[in-house]
């Protein structure tokens, strides 16, 4: 038998410590090259959203290399742990080092190049399928299966250099052992783990001060507070596992009344020392969960978003025009045509916008007649204006300022006009998309609104003294997504320039939720099989070192049996064991996560008063539920491999 051929046979023998490893390795090769597919396809790269596909992708590739690579080194190096006393039997026969490295190499070599090449045959053969859930989303005519050589180069290159170069470092990076250490192969069990109570205390504090600048984190603080929050939770994560955690197994141990019952005595010794010698496996098991968890509850968050964008948007149509707008009868004649060809119904209302400055603030105010926005409220539906002159009414920008203008009384004199105007009411409803007024918008009555002869004395060649405001609401507005096409492209084109110089700016919902639509069902692919990927990988972290050290719980639950532990007993100190490993890191990734979700639930409600409860609920329930199937299945694994001792 050659080497290269003791390298294949020793893989073949270790295929249940490998069996994880290899499908978490295929899965994320299958992924990444499905995601390259899609992202060199030329009617992704140069059609339909190509610009916002193209970043989705390399975002998600991006993510998925890198933690790729985290968890090849992890996986090699748990299975150098696994392998111990094979690896010590092979020196002590006369195996030197050096080619004992060299098998170690082959072998993850071997098993790394089934895993793409079996991982790129099964994204190409669902690759079909892949574009046809992609073609329906963006709406495409067509995207047909191709063939190109940058897919393929691109994924072999990036996983095989993580197998040869980790495979190396992971060689070279483990401490050498002597033989008598390595015949013990996986057994930490040392009866006096220290562990420090300062760092117990400050891990605890560390993800109680986290969660708080959590609940308090605003839109002004929502940078230097999510670093923080980052850096809190990180470091109090691993002190938690690393130290706290025992500090807590510990004081259990010194309550007799809650420590000497039954078999819980085993139990809470074993989690004390499973705690702390797998403290950084808890920890990378727990971040990673959590990036689970925020993958899908951002998708979650989207798809609040997405559901409730018609309450944000009362309005099909808006197009919106300095007074002097030379484009405006052409625009509005031509959106009236188009709107008629496809049989649309709407109603259309003009208004005129003056700008004035505030003696209460000092600052710009938009100010609407009572009649203009009587008349866009007609087409709502909605209840009309009524002012007597010198009343004015606030206009709500969302849902939640209605309630914090409905509070507020101001006495103002409207300074270019000397119009003396008392503000005590808000009208109850959102009128606007927030996007296109002030957030400092007033309707005054008719008599008030004809006063308002003398410009706005800020204007000037780049500031309007006023605008005119053309408001279409139909019924119908998500089949308005062809209407005005040429003047949105117009409108997007000069955003992408330094300066907005255009006279005139157009807005079309159905057109915005078609992008939204289309970009929120693409992420939530992307979305979904990241998070699969690092549920699987999180998942086999704990397998691998279940599996370390399975020898080693095989001889402790033999002797057990011996005593006359029945097989019931057997199964309850088997869950006694598992339940922590699986559970504890899920019950914190999920607290994390919650607190995270609950900051942008505050920041959501002062931007679109967007809830994200229901969804968050559903995503976190069905994530729960996955990771339960996951535990019972390894925890059947496990019983089968106890019972065969």
């Amino acid at each position: 038998m050659t080497f290269h051929q003791f390298a294949y046979h020793n893989v073949l023998r270790n295929v249940r410590i490998y069996a994880a490893f290899f499908l978490a390795s295929l899965f994320s090769v299958f992924v990444f090259f499905i995601y390259s597919m899609l992202m060199f396809h030329p009617k992704i790269e140069n059609g339909f959203l190509g610009n916002v596909s193209i970043v989705g992708m390399i975002i998600a590739e991006i993510i998925l290399v890198l933690f790729s690579w985290f968890f090849i080194f992890y996986s090699v190096k748990a299975f150098l742990e696994a392998r111990s006393k094979e690896f010590a039997i092979l020196l002590h026969l006369g195996m030197e080092r050096k080619q004992l490295s060299k098998l170690i190499f082959l072998e993850t070599l071997l098993l790394g190049t089934v895993s793409i090449v079996v991982g790129i045959l099964f994204g190409y053969a669902f690759s079909r399928f892949f574009f046809m859930i992609v073609r329906e989303i963006l709406i495409l005519e067509e995207l047909p299966l191709y063939f190109s050589w940058e897919p393929f180069l691109l994924t072999i290159t990036v996983y095989l250099s993580a197998f040869i170069l980790i495979s190396i470092l992971s060689v070279y990076v483990t401490p050498e052992k002597n033989l008598i250490d390595l015949f013990k192969g996986y057994s930490e069990v040392n009866g006096n783990h220290q562990y420090s109570i300062p760092r117990a205390i400050i891990g605890m504090v560390c993800i109680a001060i986290g969660y708080i600048l959590a609940l308090l984190t605003s839109r002004m603080t929502m940078y230097s507070f999510g670093i923080a929050v980052i850096i809190l939770i990180t470091i109090g994560t691993y002190l938690f596992f690393s130290d706290t955690t025992h500090f807590i197994l510990d004081r259990i141990r010194s309550k007799k009344h809650l420590y000497w019952k039954k078999y819980r005595m085993l139990s809470v010794a074993e989690q004390s020392m499973i705690m702390k010698s797998n403290s950084k496996m808890f920890f990378v098991v727990t971040m990673v969960t959590a990036l689970a968890f925020l993958c899908v509850g951002l998708l979650a968050t989207l798809s609040s978003y997405t559901s409730q964008y018609d309450k944000m948007n009362p309005l099909g149509l808006i197009y919106k025009g300095h007074t002097d707008n030379p484009y405006e009868y052409s625009h509005i004649t031509s959106i009236m045509r188009e709107l008629e060809e496809k049989g649309l119904s709407y109603h259309m209302a003009s208004l005129e916008v003056r700008k004035q400055t505030s003696s209460y603030t000092r600052y710009e105010v938009e100010v609407f007649s009572e009649s203009d926005i009587n008349n866009l409220l007609f087409s709502y539906g909605y209840p009309f204006v009524r002012l007597e002159q010198g009343e004015g009414m606030f206009i709500p920008y969302s849902e939640e300022s209605i309630n914090q203008l409905n509070d507020i009384n101001v006495e103002t004199v409207l300074i270019e006009n000397n119009v003396n105007i008392t503000i005590d009411k808000v009208y109850p409803k959102v009128i606007f998309p927030s996007s296109i007024i002030s957030l400092n918008s007033i309707i005054v009555s008719d008599e008030d609104f004809r006063l308002l002869k003398n410009p706005y004395h800020g204007a000037s060649s780049d500031v309007e003294p006023g605008y005119h405001l053309f408001a279409f609401d139909i019924p119908q507005w998500i089949e308005t997504k062809d209407v005005g096409l040429s003047i949105a492209y117009r409108v997007s084109q000069e955003y992408l320039k330094e300066e907005y110089r255009l006279p005139f700016y157009f807005e079309n919902a159905g057109l915005n939720f078609s992008f939204l639509l289309s970009t929120y069902s693409l992420f939530t692919l992307v979305g979904l099989l990241v998070a699969a990927v690092f549920l699987l990988a999180a998942g086999s972290f704990i397998y691998f070192k279940l599996h370390t050290s399975l020898e080693l719980e095989k001889k402790k639950f033999d002797v057990l049996k011996r005593m006359g532990l029945t097989d019931q007993e057997l199964k309850r100190l088997i869950n006694a064991y598992l339940v922590p490993q699986f559970f504890i890191p899920l019950g914190v990734a999920l607290l994390h996560s919650l607190f995270a979700f609950v900051a942008l639930q505050n920041l959501l409600k002062h931007i679109a008063n967007i809830s994200i409860v229901k969804e968050l609920v559903l995503a976190f329930v069905f994530l729960v539920i996955i990771e339960v199937i996951y535990f019972y299945l390894i925890r059947w694994r496990y019983i089968t491999h106890v019972r065969d001792s």
